[in-house]
This record gives structure tokens, C-alpha cells and sequence, in this order.
């Protein structure tokens, strides 16, 4: 197809970036909220009209983002969905399974694109760690951040720890064969705070922790491989790739044994025994990454990197692991 007339469904917080970017990919062609008056600022801002009611869009736009609460991104989705119109719905896709599997299955029935906004999938620093990544056998992430009010109608495993799910799962590619996890509640009845650990098929394991009431903000993904380490800071862009050699086996016996190991020792290890690469990436926004490209799927009708089969493949991880945070028993 020519050039996509996309809206935005939903301009709160989200909303109003995806409005932004399309707006700079010259495609923004309406926006919808529930709230009149948000609209309204937001449409002015972009030179586009402005409705209350998200049907209104039919036959406006040839794809939308549904940026709304979790709880309203079937009802609206769906109704795009089912009128061929491609939709990019903000994780987590829905507030069931069920409800992603409806939608998939919508999305196929009628030749649409469905793509799911885990956006950290587009950060620079991510896509270049999996370049190099192949058969991970521990992964650990930690994404802790201060509270704030938006997205506490979910619990932290849907609002955060969602994200790295998808990573997590992207690079394992083997079924999931156990969960164990543990949550604390402490504002609003759901979980804040979460730890997991998955144990896979094939042995890999990861363990992910996520915290929406921590005083520092932290986005760090450890992946170890059989042929190196990899550090993925997602916030400063970056990630720290570590790679042995056959040769530093040998150098390893040579090193003291009758005591604890110092760096002066380690020291002497030869440079080119290992390696050490420091992968700094330009200072990309990961949103107007992942808009770029579904904007793009979209002329091309080819399917999107996070499909919608990767959105419910995260819920039911996710799902697990808030049913082993419930079953779990404080004594």
C-alpha cells in the first residue's frame, strides 16, 4: 500500500509520544481519547482532528496504536481487528489470554497486522546483544523503578516485568518447564514488587526481579553463553561483551592455587586470552524505533517483530508466575 493514515487511541501519558512520532513519520492522520479536552491539545499540537469516541476513526485510518488501560485493549482492538485495520495495542496485549488469542485470531481472519508494544525489543543496546547471544544458559535482569500512578490497575509482573519476559523468551526459544516466584503488595492491593525464576527445557534459567517502589531506577539484562557473558544496560544504551579464548584455559592453571586470587594475578593473564567489547549505541529513542518499523510493516504488509503470538506467549509466562507468586506461603 501507499502511505498509511495511522491513529492513536488513547493520548495519556503513552498516547501522546506515539502521536508525536507518527507525526514526525508524517502519518498521523487522527487521535481518539475518551477525554475531550486531551484530545483536543494533542490533535491541535499535530494539525489533526480530534474525536471522543475511538469508532469515529473508521474509515479515517488504515492502522492505529491503542495506547489505553489494559482493561480496554480488547473491546477496542477487536473492532479494528475485525475491519482489516492494522493495530499496534501497548503490553500487555490484553487483560486475558483468552482475549490475545481472540485477538490473533481476529487479526489473521481478516489480513491484519497485529504487533505488541514491547519496546524494549527495539532498544539499540538489545538488538545488538542478540546479534551475538545464541543458546543462553543463565539470563538475570533487574528493571526497578520509583512509583508512579499510571499502570497501578496492574500488577508489577504485567507492568514491568512483562518486557523482559519477552526478551527472556525471544532468546531462550525452548518451553518453559517450571516457574517459581514470590510478590509483595504494598500500595494498592497488587503486587509492587516481584521475583521469578523459570527454568527452561533445553536448562537454561532465569531469574528476573521488578520493583515499581525502588528509589533508583535500573534496566540491566546479565546473559551468560557458553562462548561469552553479555551486560545489557537498556538505560544507558550500552552493553559490555565478554569473550574468552581456547588459550585462556591454559593461562587459567598457570594462576596461584594454595590462596585467594588478586587482580595483580589476574592481571597477568595475556590481553588476547580474552576480550572485552564495549557496545555503545547512538542515543535512539526505542519508541520511535518500534513506530518506525510497524509504520513500515505496514506499507509493506509484512509481519511485525513483536507479533501478536509474542504478546500472549509473554502472558502466559507472566501467568505463571503470578500463580506462583499466589500459591506462595509466608510462615
Amino acid at each position: 500500500m501507499g502511505e498509511p493514515r495511522v491513529g492513536v487511541v488513547g493520548v495519556g501519558h503513552l498516547g501522546r509520544h506515539h502521536a508525536r512520532l507518527y507525526k514526525t513519520l508524517g502519518v498521523l492522520a487522527a487521535v481518539a481519547d475518551t477525554n475531550a479536552d486531551r484530545a483536543k491539545e494533542v490533535a491541535g499540537e499535530y494539525g489533526v482532528p480530534a474525536f471522543t469516541d475511538h469508532r469515529e476513526l473508521f474509515g479515517r485510518v488504515d492502522a492505529v496504536s491503542v495506547a489505553v488501560p489494559t482493561a480496554d485493549h480488547f473491546e477496542i482492538a477487536r473492532e479494528f481487528l475485525g475491519r482489516g485495520v492494522h493495530a499496534l495495542v501497548e503490553k500487555p496485549l490484553a487483560k486475558t489470554i483468552e482475549q490475545g488469542e481472540e485477538m490473533v485470531r481476529l487479526a489473521r481472519a481478516n489480513g491484519a497486522i497485529l504487533a505488541v508494544g514491547h519496546v524494549e525489543r527495539f532498544n539499540p543496546a538489545v538488538q545488538a546483544a542478540l546479534r551475538v547471544l545464541e543458546k543462553p544458559r543463565f539470563i538475570e535482569v533487574h528493571r526497578l523503578s520509583p512509583f508512579r500512578y499510571r499502570s497501578s490497575d496492574i500488577d508489577v509482573v504485567m507492568d514491568l516485568m512483562i518486557h523482559d519476559l519477552d526478551i527472556v523468551l525471544h532468546l531462550v526459544r525452548s518451553p518453559l518447564r517450571q516457574v517459581s516466584a514470590v510478590g509483595v503488595a504494598l500500595l494498592f492491593g497488587r503486587e509492587d514488587i516481584a521475583n521469578a525464576r523459570l527454568e527452561f527445557e533445553d536448562g537454561c534459567v532465569a531469574n528476573l526481579t521488578a520493583s515499581r517502589i525502588s528509589v533508583q531506577t535500573m534496566r540491566k539484562i546479565r546473559v551468560f553463553t557458553e562462548q561469552c557473558y553479555v551486560n545489557i544496560d537498556t538505560l544507558a544504551k550500552e552493553a559490555w561483551i565478554y569473550r574468552a579464548t581456547p588459550q585462556l584455559a591454559s593461562a587459567l592453571e598457570k594462576l596461584p592455587r594454595d590462596r585467594d586470587l588478586t587482580f595483580a594475578d589476574l592481571a597477568l593473564i595475556p590481553k588476547e586470552f580474552y576480550s572485552v567489547e564495549r557496545v555503545k549505541m547512538p542515543d535512539e529513542e526505542p519508541l520511535a524505533n518500534e513506530l518506525e518499523s510497524f509504520v513500515e510493516c505496514v506499507r509493506a504488509g509484512r509481519e511485525p517483530e513483536v507479533p501478536g503470538e509474542h504478546g500472549v506467549r509473554a502472558m502466559r509466562a507472566a501467568e505463571r508466575i503470578l500463580e506462583g507468586m499466589r500459591a506462595h506461603r509466608w510462615t
